[in-house]
C-alpha cells in the first residue's frame, strides 16, 4: 500500500473512531475498568465521622493534633489487544471484512484507553505470535497501532487462541485489561488458557461474526474455500438436508462457546460485520 494512501485511511479510522471514543465511550469506558486500587493522595485534618482507620499518627503526634489520610482510585492502566489476524478475518460478505472492523474496534479502545490516560499494546496472533507492540502512552503510539492494523499481513494464517494467551500470560506482568478480539473459529482447545489470563488480568471477549457464518443464505450451488486451510468444497446450499445440520453444528458452536466463556468468568459480546458496533460495546461497559 502506498504511504499517501495508508496515511488517509489511518485519518478516516482516526476521525470517526476519536469521535466515538471521546463522545461515547470514555465514560462507559472509565466506569467499566477500574484502577489498580486505591493510593494515597494527601493528609489533611480530622473532621467527625472519618474513619479513626485512616488517622496518620506520625503526623498527628507533630502538630498535636488529628490528621487522616486521603486516597484516591489509582486510575492508570494498561490495556493490551490480543488481537486474532488468522486468514478467516478475511472474509465478510456484507458491508466489510471481519478485519476491516477489528481494526475500527481496536482503534475506539485504544482511543477510549488513551482519553483515560491508560497505556495500550496489542499482540496480533495466528496460530503463532505475528507481533507485539508492548503497552505505551500517546496519540503517535495509538496511530502507530491502527497503521499496523491496516497494513499487517501474517506469515501464518491459521488460528490459535492457546498460543496467543500463554504469551499473554509471560509477557505482560502487571495486571492489565484484555480484549481479546477474534472469530473463535479454530479447533484448538484454549479454556484452560482462557481462565489462566482471566485470573491474572481482567479480560474481555469480542467476538467478530459475519451473518453468513450463523445464517447460510439459499443461493444454489457455492464453491467455498477455507482461508486458513485453503480447502475447497462444493456445497448445495438449496438442500434442506444439508441447511438443517449447518443449523444444529452453528447452534452447538454458539452453546460450546457461551459454556468455556462461563466457565472462565469472562465478559463478552458478539459484534457483526454488517452491524453498528456501537450498543454492543456500550452494553457491554455498562453490564460490567
Amino acid at each position: 500500500m502506498e504511504t499517501s494512501e495508508l496515511l488517509k485511511k489511518v485519518r478516516k479510522i482516526e476521525i470517526k473512531t476519536r469521535g466515538l471514543s471521546s463522545q461515547i465511550f470514555s465514560g462507559e469506558y472509565h466506569s467499566a475498568f477500574k484502577g489498580r486500587g486505591m493510593a494515597f493522595s494527601e493528609v489533611r485534618e480530622y473532621t467527625p465521622g472519618d474513619d479513626v482507620r485512616t488517622i496518620d499518627w506520625n503526623v498527628t503526634a507533630r502538630f498535636s493534633t488529628p490528621y487522616v489520610k486521603v486516597f484516591e482510585e489509582e486510575r492508570e492502566l494498561s490495556v493490551v489487544m490480543v488481537v486474532d489476524v488468522s486468514a478467516s478475518g478475511f472474509f465478510g460478505t456484507n458491508k466489510q471484512f471481519k478485519q476491516d472492523l477489528i481494526t475500527e474496534l481496536c482503534a475506539v479502545i485504544a482511543f477510549s484507553a488513551s482519553q483515560n490516560n491508560d497505556k495500550v499494546g496489542i499482540i496480533f496472533f495466528s496460530d503463532k505470535i505475528e507481533k507485539f507492540i508492548p503497552p505505551k502512552k500517546g496519540k503517535s503510539h495509538i496511530l502507530r497501532i491502527i497503521r499496523e492494523l491496516i497494513e499487517f499481513r501474517p506469515e501464518h494464517k491459521q488460528t490459535n487462541i492457546e498460543v496467543a494467551l500463554k504469551y499473554l500470560t509471560n509477557v505482560i506482568k502487571k495486571r492489565s485489561v484484555v480484549f481479546l478480539i477474534s472469530d473463535f473459529l479454530t479447533d484448538n482447545n484454549y479454556s484452560d488458557a482462557l481462565k489462566i489470563s482471566n485470573k491474572k488480568h481482567d479480560l474481555v471477549a469480542l467476538r467478530i461474526i459475519d451473518k453468513t457464518e450463523t445464517e447460510l443464505p439459499e443461493i444454489g450451488l457455492v464453491k467455498l474455500k477455507d482461508n486458513e486451510t485453503g480447502k475447497l468444497m462444493w456445497v448445495d446450499t438449496g438442500n434442506k438436508h444439508f441447511r438443517k445440520q449447518f443449523a444444529v453444528n452453528k447452534l452447538k458452536f454458539e452453546d460450546d462457546l457461551k459454556e468455556i466463556f462461563n466457565r472462565a468468568g469472562i465478559d463478552s459480546t458478539r459484534i457483526l460485520t454488517h452491524d453498528s458496533y456501537v450498543q454492543p460495546l456500550i452494553n457491554l461497559f455498562k453490564n460490567r
